[in-house]
């Protein structure tokens, strides 16, 4: 029984669904269907990115192989020479994988059926007009957040710019995330913007009522938040619930803002167990997400507010230390905020705006043909 090979070229610039139908088809009608990725040096995201999107988009497809080479050659369909040059990419890319020869070249463009006869091939062609799914990947570099959706999630989860406010207790942390969040709301595209919470103050509330349910069932006191026992599989459970909640926020919209997040429970593990308790720690060395930036509540002429909860007033200041210490040995980027509530919100929309800007800037080459 002849094996058939299927073909898919594109730049995947960034992921979105109609690549994924497109690749989803084609893995019904052949035998074995190669992926390929082609990136030039000028582009915005690398070639390994843009390669590790698909293959995470493709897992569950066991006949596909995906492939990456870069292509810097200039593309213009009326001229031999980058025909030539183009195929020669194309050919060694392949032979780099094992494959020797295609069958079927499937494609949404209007040169696929050259590149097909140029490769030995079948062509066929898929939603060339983009009626089945109106996306393309210059209406995703063009207008990123509007489009968010559209995208494929690898992508999504890559592209999201995402923005930590963390800070010692009682520092300001929430009121400036739920200001900032509510101030992106107001702009269009961003609309869906998640609530990324405080995880570990809602489990704090889950164990005192664990505490308090044992109590009155055994008749002894109830418990005070000074008598609740913590153990270090406590934190990697809001570390790794914290990077799940950011990760969902990330899914859903272009941009992320969370209250807290997986390193800054592993500070309070250190808190409360000292520093060679690393459970959390752990946790969000393994699972953290790329960060855009920190933006650090300042604890300085801050007024302690205890709301029955909390109990780290006296070590406010060595804790915005541990904050600035670690994210600095980590290599992370942040920013001290310190300052009444407005001073620091428009400072922080500031910086934010100027991320967003630059990760939803998409850079190509002055001969790349439109809609892909």
């Amino acid at each position: 029984m002849t094996t058939r090979t299927g073909l898919i070229i594109g730049k995947f610039y960034p992921l979105h669904i109609g690549h994924i139908a497109l690749i989803e088809r084609a893995a019904g009608e052949v035998d074995h269907l190669v992926v390929l990725v082609l990136a030039t040096q000028i582009e915005t995201i690398p070639l390994e990115r843009r390669t590790a999107w698909v293959s995470t988009a493709t897992a569950h497809l066991a006949s596909v192989t995906v492939l990456g080479i870069l292509d810097d050659a200039p593309v213009h369909y009326d001229s031999d020479i980058a025909w030539v040059a183009h195929h020669e990419v194309t050919m060694a890319a392949l032979r780099r994988g094992g494959i020797r020869s295609i069958d079927v070249l499937f494609s949404s463009e209007s040169y696929g059926a050259e590149l097909a006869e140029r490769l030995g091939a079948v062509h066929v062609l898929h939603d060339r007009e983009r009626r089945r799914i109106p996306m393309s990947g210059t209406a995703g570099r063009a207008r990123l957040a509007d489009r968010w959706m559209q995208l494929a999630e690898p992508a999504r989860l890559d592209l999201a710019t995402r923005i930590v406010v963390i800070g010692a207790e009682s520092t300001g942390t929430t009121t400036l995330s739920v200001a900032l969040r509510a101030h992106y709301r107001a702009r269009h595209g961003f609309e869906s913007i998640a609530e990324v919470d405080e995880y570990g103050r809602r489990f704090t509330y889950e164990l005192h009522e664990r505490a308090a349910a044992e109590a009155r069932a055994s008749g002894s006191p109830q418990p005070r938040v000074d008598d609740l026992v913590w153990l270090p599989e406590h934190f990697a459970e809001i570390a790794r619930t914290q990077t799940r909640m950011e990760q969902s926020a990330a899914v859903e919209c272009a941009l992320v803002i969370a209250d807290t997040d997986a390193f800054a429970t592993s500070l309070w593990e250190r808190r409360y167990f000292g520093t060679h308790s690393s459970a959390a720690l752990e946790a969000a060395t393994t699972d953290l997400p790329r960060r855009d930036l920190y933006l650090i509540t300042d604890h300085v002429d801050v007024p302690f507010d205890q709301d029955g909860w909390r109990d780290g007033e006296h070590i406010r200041g060595e804790m915005t230390g541990w904050i600035v210490d670690g994210l600095s040995a980590r290599g992370l980027p942040w920013v001290l905020l310190r300052g009444v509530h407005s001073t620091r919100l428009e400072y922080s929309i500031e910086v934010i705006d100027a991320l967003f800007a630059k990760n939803s800037t998409f850079v190509s080459p002055s001969w790349a043909p439109p809609n892909q």
